[in-house]
């Protein structure tokens, strides 16, 4: 495939971190909630290696915040995402899918509590913040719903809390995964919380001032040497292995969390929200598809650019959406959307790849030896 430049504009936006990323090696970009997400520094292999050695910097600007805020911010909360937030407490943060009224899914965001009648959304590629505007106006809530002026910057990998214990203070080692604090930096107060899109641990922090990203970048990147501390990025190749789902590529609007093994982020019973109804009736019924891991047969894949065709006796059952080489695991790893016959751990099936057919066998994820 023939690579062109990506050039940023007002409606394709650089980051405050963009000038320090540029000049750390970057070798590609993506595009992600219309901004430009890096994807690698050198090649993913010698990057995921690193990654689950060391410790890396990234930036995630892309995790655009939806806020909710007003004495109806709770309740559009509530009503929006599939798991119950009826009991959020401030402090933590929530994986919670959002869902249409036909159950499809429209984002997977993390959900920061705030304050009680305050909430971000930090969400994953599509226009959420259009979603929950129509929402507050169509039901006339009083909130407020806008994206704030809040980058983060991810700090991934083994030796992440030794650099942010350096960096922020003894007090971050405390932080208990999916919670966060405001911790003081250089007089001001920035949330930090025990999260990040790896499986090698990690922390993200809320950058909420974009004139300050230099600085904050700067001020990590000068305490990094002791920890072999490099640029990074989401690792195609670890986020696979770990079983960790891209919304627009293993899941769509045309999928519900059921079929995504989302289970339990989604709580039927407990609170209404929209889609309910809809998950019911599937969770009645029974799916007829579901997204599964498969080990593909054959000569190292690059990463998938677009879906491939998963094939039994001669008949199509369902599409590879994701799948990639693995050093570690020796073959080639990937995630399919699969009819609920052949959806089954053990199953054989065959994916066709580049006028060949490969053999390849259904698991479940993430990926183990």
């Amino acid at each position: 495939m023939q690579k062109f430049p990506i050039h940023a504009s007002r409606r394709l936006r650089a980051t405050p971190y963009t000038e320090r990323v540029e000049a750390s090696g970057l070798t590609g970009y993506t595009i992600y909630n219309h901004m430009l997400l890096p994807t690698s520094f050198g090649s993913l292999e010698s990057d995921c290696q690193h990654l689950k050695e060391f410790v890396q910097i990234w930036d995630v600007s892309v995790e655009r915040q939806v806020e909710l805020r007003g004495p109806d911010a709770h309740k559009l909360a509530v009503m929006m995402s599939a798991r119950d937030l009826s009991s959020a407490e401030p402090g933590r943060c929530y994986y919670a899918p959002v869902t249409d009224r036909n159950g499809g899914i429209l984002n997977d965001p993390v959900a920061l509590c705030l304050a009680p009648d305050r909430y971000w959304l930090s969400i994953a590629d599509s226009d959420l913040l259009l979603w929950a505007l129509g929402l507050a106006v169509g039901m006339n809530l009083d909130v407020e719903v806008f994206e704030p002026d809040v980058s983060p910057l991810a700090i991934q990998g083994p030796l992440a809390v030794e650099l942010m214990a350096d960096v922020f203070g003894e007090e971050v080692r405390s932080l208990r995964f999916f919670r966060f604090k405001w911790f003081v930096w250089r007089g001001r107060n920035l949330v930090i919380a025990r999260s990040g899109w790896s499986k090698q641990g990690g922390f993200e922090i809320y950058l909420d001032d974009n004139s300050l990203g230099i600085q904050l970048w700067d001020d990590i990147w000068a305490k990094g040497a002791p920890y072999n501390l490099k640029p990074g990025c989401p690792n195609y190749i670890e986020r696979i292995e770990g079983g960790l789902f891209s919304l627009g590529n293993d899941m769509t609007r045309e999928d519900t969390p059921l079929e995504v093994g989302l289970d339990q982020y989604v709580n039927l019973d407990s609170h209404d929200f929209i889609g309910r109804e809809a998950l019911r009736a599937q969770a009645k019924q029974g799916i007829s598809k579901k997204l599964m891991g498969l080990r593909i047969d054959g000569a190292p894949l690059p990463p998938l650019a677009m879906p491939k065709d998963c094939m039994a006796d001669g008949q199509r059952i369902g599409m590879l959406t994701s799948a990639v080489f693995s050093p570690e695991f020796d073959t080639n790893l990937g995630f399919a959307m699969l009819d609920i016959a052949h959806a089954e751990t053990g199953s054989e099936v065959q994916v066709q790849y580049e006028a060949q057919l490969r053999n390849a066998q259904v698991c479940s994820f993430p990926f183990t030896r």
